[in-house]
Parts: C-alpha cells; structure tokens; sequence
C-alpha cells in the first residue's frame, strides 16, 4: 500500500521535476560497457514501507545519470531475510543491487538461528542514503497525548498495551525490546510483514503504539491521521522537528538512528561498484531527492563505499550486543 504522500513525491521525482537534472547534468559515461541495461534494485519488504519507499526516491531518478533503466522488485518476508539471501546468491555483475537497512544488514545475523547471508563476506557496500529516526506513532484520536500517557498506561496492573512493527527482528522491535527492558514500558509485541499493514491495523485500532521508520509513516503524520509521541534519534528532523527525542524526555541510552543503503553482491568488479557509488551519490545530492528524503525525516548522506562499510561494521558490533541483552531468538 503506497501512501498518497508517498505516491505524490514520487510522481514529482519522477516527472515534473525530471527536467531539471535532466538539463543540468548528461548521463556519465559508461565504464568498460557498463552499465548497458536496467539495474534491479531489490527492496526486501512489500511496497508502502519505508524501505520501498527510499528505493524509488532513487531509482525513480537515478536513469537521469546512468541513462539505464532502474527497476524495482519487491521481495519481502522473514524479516527482509528472503531478499538479501537472493541478492547475495544473485550474479555479481553490478546490475543486481540491493536495499538494505540496519535491521536487516547489523540484526538479523544475530537474531535469526540462519539469516541465510553473512552482511561482511556476501555484500559490497556501496553507499549509505540516509540516516533517520525510528518515530512512535499512534492514531491521532488515541488516548495517549505524549509518550508520558504511554508510559503512564503501561505501568498499570493489567495493562495490555500492543505495538506494532514492521516484523519480528527488525530495528522497530528490538527498539520495542529495550524500551520495555530498560524503560520499563510493558508492551507485547504484534510483528507484521512489513510497515504497510502494520499502519493499517494502527489506524484500525486494532494495535496501540506502532515503531517503524519516519519516511513510514510521515504522510499520515502530514494528513492528521497519526501523532507521533516521540523519536529515537539524538536530533529533530524535518516534519518531526517538533516532535521531542525519547533522550529529551528522560530515556537514557535510547539513542537509535536507522538507516537504508545499498549493497553490491560481494564480487561484483570495482569498477562497476564504483560506478555505482558515484551515480547513486549525484541522484542523492540532486535538490530533489536531497529534499524527498528529508521531507521523509530523514538526513541524506551519500558517503564513500569506504564509510559506509565502517558503519556496517559498527552497527553489527552494536545490535549483535544488543540481541543477546535482549535474548531475543528467531529460528
């Protein structure tokens, strides 16, 4: 399900801003005769989430400065697992790429019993997008104000509060995990097959309190359908510029950001990963993704492959730590 937000952004990536890079900027020269095809980008989660949504903003102008086609396949379950096992079996030859996460690239190796992929020995990074919060969100005729409502409501005997994500093992439930561990808000979790559904059972009431990323759910926080109580990163980003950090409201040590990048079969040649690294970087840097990914709320960042795998590696030291504080276990 793409949000109507979502949906009008990327008809203005794609179409009525389309003229401006087009005309400011030729496609870059090939490399060696790459690339000579559409470049699959392979999002691990359905359409509508936030994930998904990242890929287009790039994809949908990426053509502008390869001169090839960027296709878009959606292949979810476990948890984003099914989608990075494809591409890491897929062929290395640059024309596969796929859209990872923290989630899935630093968690899911620690989480699952079998992820089916090793995030170190099966990918090239090639850069980062963004870097975002995660946002606590509910419906906008609930009950609960401010996270204080929420905290309030959770210590009560009987309490049987519910939050949602977008699937057992991603960011949003261990971020779950640790509020209820270390912030002592009792909350069971409902795991979902991505943020779209999960939206809309938050909407439905069907669930309290939904975890998920901000370019998620920013649409509906635009629309007035949802009130965000708080978010997990140390800043203020845009449309969530007046939303307060969980840090600002008293949780110590819950500072999380998440982030998407995008990853090349490990063997895939240097020079095409180079190629993708600098194509992708001008399509983050254009004013037009620069701008959908911050109304988005998040912080466009368009590093060096180098950077990004040093982040890799940091945020698996991190949430592989985590996961066993937890002593959360998928099979």
């Amino acid at each position: 399900m793409n949000s109507p937000r979502l949906s009008v952004l990327l008809a203005l990536c794609a179409g009525l801003l389309g003229a401006s890079l087009s005309a400011s900027a030729q496609p870059m020269p090939q490399v060696n005769g790459y690339p000579n095809q559409a470049i699959k980008f392979v999002s691990p989660f359905p359409p509508g989430g936030g994930n998904d949504g990242n890929t287009r903003f790039v994809t949908s102008r990426l053509p502008d400065v390869t001169g090839q086609a960027a296709v878009v396949e959606n292949k979810g379950g476990a948890g984003g697992n099914i989608g990075a096992k494809a591409v890491a079996e897929a062929k290395a030859d640059g024309y596969t790429v796929f859209t990872g996460q923290v989630s899935i690239m630093a968690v899911n190796p620690s989480l699952y019993g079998s992820a089916g992929f090793d995030p170190l020995k099966d990918f090239v990074p090639i850069t980062q997008i963004n870097a975002a919060p995660l946002a606590l969100v509910v419906a906008a005729d609930s009950s609960f104000k401010g996270f204080a409502d929420l905290l309030e409501a959770s210590k009560k005997p009987g309490s049987k509060l519910t939050f949602a994500t977008p699937g057992n093992g991603t960011l949003s439930h261990l971020v779950g995990v640790v509020l209820e561990k270390d912030g002592g808000v009792a909350m069971t979790h409902v795991p979902y097959k991505g943020a779209a559904p999960a939206i809309t059972d938050l909407l439905g009431k069907q669930v309290d309190l939904l975890i998920t990323s901000t370019s998620s759910v920013a649409s509906f926080v635009q629309n007035g359908k949802m009130r965000v109580l708080a978010v997990t990163s140390p800043r203020r980003v845009g449309i969530f510029t007046t939303v307060p950090t969980l840090e600002e409201l008293g949780m110590k040590n819950m500072t999380f950001d998440d982030w998407y990048g995008f990853f090349a079969p490990a063997g895939t040649p240097p020079e095409r990963v180079a190629y993708l690294n600098e194509s992708i970087v001008r399509t983050i840097r254009s004013p037009e993704v620069t701008k959908l990914i911050a109304d988005s709320g998040s912080v466009p960042i368009a590093n060096s492959s180098a950077a990004f795998a040093a982040q890799v590696k940091e945020d698996i030291a991190r949430w592989s730590r985590v996961v066993k504080l937890s002593g959360a276990k998928i099979d």
